[in-house]
């Protein structure tokens, strides 16, 4: 199955697919390694972790670093546990760590791998949709800091990613709809057909989704591959997740209120910065509804009150993205045609919330 999927190359590094990743990750284990890890969390340990040591059986008695599943321990403190017990376990700077797990194990383990003595190798095997096209790929890794996202952290490449669908057999439907918004996104900004491709929302088996994964992967690899330090273009990725992460992080630690999965946030994001393309850089309005309308058809609307948006915009002050005290969007002027760096005024970003919660 998948056969005619070609490997991906990014700067330094490839992702690889189905039977083909695996046999690359056989060569890569042929390396002079000191210690091989496996980092997972208590979801993949239990779903992934044994069909994994079924495909790479040398890695069978190797030590498995478990840390909790969730957004809510991608911190420090997560952190400072696994790089304790790789210390314990004796692991030196020619050791390799393989993160088999979602968005919250492949940003967090890479970061520990970065980090550790000054650096050592790692793998990303990512097993949710949302770690295929997005975490996974491009070099960034890091944690939260005091539930505001992916404060701390480096732009690191792996060794190797590889990509088997067959993961998205474990994943529950939120866990697949949240991918899924990164996927449109990644159309939205890039590739106006592929967009309306996926605008049909549907639980696709795997030998569909994979062809969408793959092209995902695609675009977002010659974009950072173009711009690894997001110095200009790379910035295009960032559509939806300004408004996006600061919603995320408000949720994640408002303890009034349920916690959105990353999808869910930056669906919001997007439809409220599609809103403020119309408002000031020439976005059609029939183009803004139709963003809209896909989300809200694969997601519930989230109800805000005025203190939550106030609240949310007071965040954006601790997006990563800002410079000389500065909030900068990436807004579209068409579907496939983004602007980086707008500032938004605060009337602007009131309206676009009312945008969103209207009928």
């Amino acid at each position: 199955m998948n056969k005619g999927l070609t490997t991906i190359n990014g700067a330094d590094y490839k992702v690889s697919f189905s039977e083909k990743g695996y046999q690359d990750l056989n060569d890569q284990l042929r390396n002079d390694y000191s210690y091989i890890f496996l980092l997972v969390d208590t979801n993949t340990q239990k779903h992934c972790l044994p069909y994994f040591l079924e495909k790479i059986k040398t890695l069978e008695g190797k030590s498995v670093i478990t840390i909790k599943a969730g957004e809510v321990y991608k911190n420090l403190e997560s952190c400072q546990e696994v790089w304790q017990e790789l210390s314990d376990l004796g692991a030196d700077r020619k050791s390799l760590l393989i993160n088999l797990g979602g968005g919250v194990v492949t940003d967090l383990g890479g970061f520990v791998a970065a980090s550790f003595k000054r650096g050592i190798d790692f793998v990303n095997i990512p097993t949710t949709l949302l770690s295929m096209v997005d975490a996974s790929v491009g070099g960034k890794t890091g944690v939260d800091l005091g539930g505001l996202k992916n404060q701390i952290g480096t732009i690191t490449n792996p060794k190797l990613v590889v990509v088997d669908a067959i993961f998205l057999q474990t994943l529950p439907k939120k866990e697949y709809r949240s991918g899924y918004a990164e996927m449109l996104k990644h159309g939205i900004i890039r590739h106006a057909e592929y967009f309306k491709k996926l605008s049909n929302f549907q639980y696709l088996e795997e030998k569909d989704i994979i062809h969408h994964i793959h092209h995902s992967i695609s675009i977002k690899n010659g974009i950072v591959t173009a711009d690894p330090f997001e110095n200009n273009l790379r910035k295009i990725l960032n559509f939806g997740h300004t408004l996006g992460h600061a919603i995320e992080s408000y949720f994640l630690t408002n303890s009034k209120k349920k916690s959105l999965l990353h999808g869910e946030a930056i669906a919001i994001g997007m439809i409220t910065e599609a809103y403020l393309g119309f408002r000031l850089v020439g976005l059609s309005i029939e183009a803004v509804e139709e963003i809209k309308a896909v989300f809200l058809n694969i997601f519930s609307r989230v109800h805000f009150t005025r203190q939550d948006i106030n609240d949310i915009i007071a965040l954006l002050k601790y997006d990563k993205k800002n410079s000389h005290g500065k909030v900068k969007f990436v807004l579209l002027k068409a579907i496939a045609q983004p602007v980086i760096d707008v500032e938004i005024k605060e009337e602007n970003l009131i309206a676009a919330f009312n945008f969103y919660q209207a009928n």
